[in-house]
């Protein structure tokens, strides 16, 4: 036997991907203790935590309006399959956090869509992340984007803002060329 017939199969790891956004970025640098150089393991069992308060935050922000524990990322299995997640919880009793467009208040959580974005105040977080196999751990990459990703971004994640009828067709353009929506009872059709 070859050394690669005998050596354990290699797992793939889940790796969650957040990119950091504030406007104000350049002048505060709030994300100074943060390491956008390279992944980093989190063991299971932890909860890493996203705040002000460098001892008890695994992800420091420096900035006096963030809350001492802003909110928390956990990782968990699925009931009654082999798939990972996250859930959010929002820990701050002063700001609420958006997943989406869907708020928590203080000790909301909820599960982490595979591609999202997470807002409180002027900071906006894209989470994205990556299946893997392994259930000791997961890792985190970190990266910062230099404009802001609600604006550079068309995630297919977010709700679409234009609402769809019960038939679950959108409405085609039909108003740009010169005619005007009619009504019809449902009892016609």
């Amino acid at each position: 036997m070859t050394s690669c017939e005998e050596a354990e199969t290699e797992e793939t790891v889940t790796c969650l991907h957040l990119t950091f956004y504030h406007p104000g970025q350049a002048e505060k640098m709030m994300f100074r203790c943060l390491n956008f150089s390279k992944r980093e393991q989190v063991r299971a069992d932890d909860t890493a935590k996203f705040g002000r308060d460098s001892s008890v935050c695994r992800y420091s922000l420096m900035d006096t309006r963030v809350s001492r524990v802003q909110f928390s990322l956990q990782f968990y299995r699925k009931l009654h399959t082999s798939e990972y997640g996250f859930e959010v919880k929002n820990l701050s009793k002063k700001t609420k956090l958006t997943v989406n467009q869907t708020e928590l208040a203080y000790l909301n959580k909820i599960d982490l869509p595979w591609k999202c974005i997470i807002c409180f105040g002027d900071y906006q977080i894209l989470a994205e992340t990556q299946e893997g196999e392994a259930v000791d751990y997961f890792e985190t990459h970190l990266h910062l984007a230099e404009a802001p990703i609600l604006q550079e971004r068309c995630l297919p994640c977010l709700p679409s803002l234009h609402p769809v009828p019960e038939n679950g067709i959108s409405p085609s353009f039909s108003l740009s060329q010169g005619k005007s929506p009619t009504e019809i009872d449902e009892n016609e059709l």
